[in-house]
């Protein structure tokens, strides 16, 4: 599924229109991304919930010449599924 796809599915479910629910995803999505850039953890109870850790430099190998190289630190964001979404897919 993507994101049409979902805009879709959503505008069906809830009988709105696909303007408005292209509206309601995209408020959702802004608004996790904006949480996250502040640092904080998203937890849709159920679901599941997004938090950002920071990965630490290390050193890694370049697969074409052999050489090391090294990779820079960077914030990731993880998502954790919810007992009710591990529970649906299993």
């Amino acid at each position: 599924m993507n994101k049409s796809d979902l805009i879709d599915a959503m505008a069906s479910d809830a009988g709105i229109t696909k303007a408005a629910a292209k509206k309601s995803l995209e408020s959702f999505l802004g608004n996790v991304e904006g949480s996250l850039q502040k640092g904080n953890r998203v937890s849709l109870v159920g679901f599941g919930s997004w938090s950002v850790t920071r990965r630490a430099a290390r050193e890694g190998r370049n697969p074409q010449t052999g050489k090391t190289i090294k990779i820079a630190a960077k914030n990731v964001v993880k998502f954790k599924g919810g007992s009710d979404l591990q529970s649906s897919v299993n």
